[in-house]
């Protein structure tokens, strides 16, 4: 009887270490843009990711996938993909199985075999990155938070830019709770373009609460005593910023 309660309190901490685990390793994200094409079937491509991808992604665990549009109405108009994966490993096995994955390619074929002269899009970029420490897992935002914030940091070199990482896990990602800046990732860029940088994604109601608790983050005590401390001088060099919404079938 003795080794049985053993037995089951060794298997109880087990399970607690690795749900543990779970919780605090760090994700993967991959942010991709389509840059559409004038003319080009838009309504295609977003049936492709409501009626194809995301039900094939999420069939394989992938959870909360992102779907955007830039708020800005410029051309060429955008849309923008957030998949989160549970890590670099999952990542390998989604390619390897979207690709052998027959009812995936079933879902797929009306987007698969458009005409060239229909194609949505010119281009695809995609930017992969690994969550932050003191961030390691996406927060899913509210339903009322349907501005997003998408910042990218870009440094001078890979000492700085692993400054500023440290900077946000140590200090400043507490200052940005404390203010209302709503964090629902930071990554460290690992491949993409503009490197070395790190980007993060915030989610407010409205473009007023943003204006709003930014000046709280600005006026913070801390913030002002982080930001001139000369070991975090220098670490960015370039600020890029772009505002999105939601589409219907995000799943953020």
């Amino acid at each position: 009887m003795m080794f049985v309660r053993r037995f089951s309190f060794v298997a109880i901490f087990v399970l607690a270490s690795l749900l543990n685990f779970a919780q605090n390793s760090k994700q993967i994200y991959e942010l991709r843009v389509y840059e559409l094409r004038f003319g080009g079937a838009r309504g295609v491509l977003e049936k492709y990711f409501e009626k194809a991808l995301f039900p094939t992604l999420n069939k394989y665990g992938i959870k909360d996938i992102g779907a955007f549009e830039e708020i800005s109405k410029e051309d060429p108009a955008k849309l923008y993909l957030l998949i989160p994966y549970a890590s670099m490993e999952a990542f390998g096995k989604t390619v390897e199985r979207l690709e052998t994955d027959t009812l995936f390619k079933e879902l797929s074929k009306e987007f698969d075999f458009i005409s060239a002269d229909k194609t949505p899009y010119t281009r695809i970029s995609s930017m992969l990155m690994s969550a932050f420490s003191g961030l390691p897992q996406l927060v899913k935002p509210k339903k009322s938070q349907k501005l997003f914030e998408v910042r990218t940091y870009e440094s001078h070199n890979e000492a700085a830019s692993f400054n500023k990482i440290s900077m946000f896990n140590d200090e400043e990602l507490k200052v940005f709770q404390q203010t209302g800046l709503h964090s629902v990732f930071f990554g460290q860029n690992i491949i993409g373009e503009h490197l070395p940088c790190l980007t993060y994604m915030l989610a407010f109601d409205s473009m007023e609460e943003r204006e709003a608790n930014w000046r709280k983050f600005g006026a913070n005590p801390d913030w002002k005593r982080i930001s001139s401390d000369v070991k975090y001088a220098n670490n960015i060099n370039k600020i890029r910023r772009v505002f999105l919404t939601p589409l219907p079938y995000s799943q953020l």
